[in-house]
C-alpha cells in the first residue's frame, strides 16, 4: 500500500508541476482563441477557420500555383480530410480545381473571384479577434517579448523535426 501511495503522490506532483500547468495554459488560450476566430468567421463571413487557411495559402502568392496535396502537407490534413474540405470550398464558390499542367495527377487550386472577396473580409474580421484577444490583453513589451518566445520555440521545434 505504501508503494500505491507514493506512486499516487508522486503523480499528483508530477500532474501539478509548473511545467504541466504552464503548458496547459498555452493550450487552452490557443484552443479558446481558434474557437473564438472560427465562431466570429462561421457568423460574420460563412467559413471556418480552416477554410480562412486554405484561402490565406491561396492569396498569399496570387501568381504560385498551389497543389491539393502540398495544401494537405501546409495544413495538416489527410489527403481525403483535404478533399472533402476543398469541395466545401468549391461549393461555395471560394476556389476551382485545375488539372496540373506538369502532373496530370496533381490538382491545382485556386481562388475564385468570390473566395478573395470573402478572404479580404475574413481577414479583417481574423484580425479583430486576434487584436482583442491576443494582443490588447498583454502590454506592448509583454508581447513583443511573447511573440519574439513564440519565434524560438516554433524554430527549435522546426530544427528539430526536420
Amino acid at each position: 500500500m505504501n508503494a500505491a501511495i507514493r506512486q499516487g503522490d508522486e503523480a499528483a506532483h508530477a500532474a501539478n508541476s509548473s511545467l504541466v500547468r504552464d503548458f496547459g495554459l498555452l493550450i487552452k488560450s490557443a484552443t479558446r482563441l481558434e474557437q473564438r476566430i472560427d465562431a466570429a468567421l462561421r457568423r460574420e463571413c460563412g467559413i471556418s477557420h480552416t477554410m480562412l487557411e486554405v484561402l490565406i495559402r491561396l492569396c498569399r502568392q496570387p501568381d504560385e500555383e498551389v497543389s491539393q496535396r502540398r495544401l494537405a502537407d501546409d495544413l495538416t490534413l489527410t489527403s481525403g480530410g483535404t478533399t472533402r474540405l476543398i469541395d466545401r470550398m468549391e461549393q461555395a464558390g471560394l476556389v476551382r480545381r485545375l488539372p496540373s499542367p506538369e502532373d496530370r495527377r496533381s490538382v491545382l487550386v485556386e481562388p475564385t473571384e468570390h473566395g478573395r472577396t470573402v478572404f479580404l473580409r475574413a481577414s479583417a474580421v481574423h484580425a479583430r479577434v486576434v487584436e482583442q484577444y491576443f494582443v490588447n490583453p498583454v502590454d506592448p513589451q509583454d508581447y513583443a517579448r511573447l511573440t519574439r518566445a513564440l519565434g524560438e520555440i516554433d524554430r527549435a521545434l522546426r530544427e528539430e523535426g526536420g
